[in-house]
Order: C-alpha cells, then sequence, then structure tokens
C-alpha cells in the first residue's frame, strides 16, 4: 500500500468514522481504553451473538490515529468470529511492532504500517484493539 493511500485510509476514517457515538442498549458489552499520556480515552461498545462480533461502536475523545484505527478496526472485525478478531489483533500488533505479519488478513489496518517507526504513535493506533481484546478476553471467561 503506498503511502498516499495510507493517508487517505487514516483521513477518511478519521473525518467520518464508522458508529461514533451510534446508539446501543443493554446488551452490548462496553469496554473502556485510554493513554495515560494523552487525551485519548474511548469507550468501545461490542454486541456478541453467539462468539460473532455482530455491531461495534464508540465514543470520546481521541487524536487522529486513534479514532481512525477504531473506524477502521470497526469496519473489519463486524460480522468476524471472536477467533478471527484476535487473530486479527494478534497481526495489527505484529505489524505495529514492525515484525512480519500477515498483510492480508489486515485490510486496510494495512494503513498503519509505519506507526512502529514513531513509537509514541504505536500506542494511539493499538488503543481500540487492547479494548477489544479485553472485551473478548472477558466475555470468554
Amino acid at each position: 500500500m503506498d503511502t498516499e493511500t495510507k493517508r487517505e485510509i487514516i483521513m477518511e476514517n478519521y473525518t467520518h468514522p464508522t458508529n461514533r457515538n451510534k446508539e446501543h442498549d443493554d446488551s452490548y458489552y462496553m469496554v473502556n481504553t485510554n493513554n495515560a499520556s494523552c487525551i485519548d480515552n474511548l469507550n468501545i461498545y461490542i454486541k456478541f451473538e453467539n462468539g460473532i462480533i455482530k455491531d461495534i461502536s464508540f465514543e470520546g475523545e481521541a487524536c487522529a490515529i486513534s479514532v481512525s484505527a477504531t473506524s477502521v478496526m470497526i469496519n473489519n472485525l463486524i460480522g468476524k468470529s471472536k477467533t478471527e478478531a484476535l487473530n486479527y489483533i494478534k497481526e495489527f500488533y505484529k505489524m505495529t511492532e514492525g515484525e512480519n505479519y500477515n498483510s492480508e488478513v489486515l485490510g486496510e489496518g494495512n494503513a498503519y504500517s509505519d506507526i512502529y517507526k514513531q513509537g509514541n504513535r504505536k500506542t494511539c493506533a493499538t488503543l481500540p484493539f487492547r479494548g477489544l481484546e479485553k472485551a473478548i478476553l472477558e466475555t470468554n471467561k
């Protein structure tokens, strides 16, 4: 993916994020995820049905990287099983660490493939993924 395409994906998902401030009911599991070193503080709402992610929405204040990464995560993981989501998250983490990863799994998530070069932005990009991972692990108990 070229640099301009990466930039377009990030900016589009920042300016028009998927499911931000969307209504949700009590059937959603809520998890808060935040970055202690900046303003990033998101509540992520996930609806699971029979081990499938049926819906994800979010609210809160965060930087462009966190908001766009949340939107990309939502676009890529609604309709996936918890196992598929955990695999996606694992590959995203590998990518943000500069490790070898399966780019075919990530789709638009590949827009963040250079984030490992900016350590402070890595936390921003992985923020929603840490929240979703926590929700999946807690609901698997």
